[in-house]
């Protein structure tokens, strides 16, 4: 099945596994065509709903089929008649609670609001959040969260650098991170790394800096034009 038809099963509340409702089986497409014109269609009389599960079930699910104007034929493409019978479904359940749903979207985008409120750094479960990450990124703990979580950003930054080589000589771990000196404190001398590591970090950005700089002094001076009569040199 295709997750398209997944995805539309979820929607529509689907009883079972929907990953297990549809394979290469007609015994089972047959049942979900009947769940589906049962449940959410009902396009037929309920009394003629059963002919679908019936000895001449392929008959009736193609005449059925014919009725809706479904533009696949049952015998040979069963998944894409309940595709196409899952996106009916799906458009009959939103004709049938568009104003629910509008409300509910209306609710969620205000849940969303609120989730992305500024957020208190001072709270416990921020602290949490910023423990969990470092355990992640496997960088030592450190007294001071705040540096640890841009220690964390550092880091991450550095991995999603598009000019970033992913090799494993490459990868910067504080295992590999070289201190220089030995402070005779296994937790001194990982809060050190981790300085280091910012220290590095503000460094670069130093350089950058200083390189736009250079940059922006070749473009002035560059190209330059001299008047011989005025005996200077520099643009016109």
């Amino acid at each position: 099945m295709t997750s398209s038809s997944i995805r539309k099963l979820r929607a529509l509340s689907y009883p079972h596994n929907p990953r297990d409702a549809v394979v290469n089986d007609e015994d089972r497409i047959r049942q979900l065509i009947y769940w589906v014109e049962d449940s959410k269609i009902r396009h037929l009389e309920s009394s003629r709903r059963k002919e679908l599960l019936g000895e001449n079930s392929k008959e009736a699910i193609e005449s059925y089929l014919k009725s809706l104007k479904c533009p696949y034929g049952f015998g040979r493409f069963p998944l894409a008649v309940v595709d196409w019978l899952l996106s009916c479904a799906i458009k009959l359940e939103y004709n049938t609670n568009k104003d629910k749903i509008s409300d509910d979207v209306t609710t969620h985008d205000a849940m969303e609001c609120e989730e992305c409120a500024p957020l208190d750094v001072n709270t416990p479960q921020f602290k949490d959040g910023v423990n969990i990450l470092r355990d992640y990124l496997r960088i030592p703990s450190h007294h001071d969260y705040l540096q640890v979580l841009k220690a964390c950003r550092i880091l991450i930054e550095n991995r999603l650098n598009p000019n970033f080589a992913v090799s494993s000589s490459d990868k910067m771990t504080m295992g590999l991170t070289e201190l220089g000196f030995d402070l005779k404190d296994n937790g001194l001398n990982e809060g050190a790394k981790v300085l280091r590591l910012l220290h590095i970090e503000e460094l670069r950005a130093l350089q950058t800096q200083i390189n736009e700089c250079i940059v922006s002094a070749q473009a002035q001076t560059a190209n330059p034009k001299t008047d011989t009569s005025l005996g200077k040199v520099g643009r016109g």
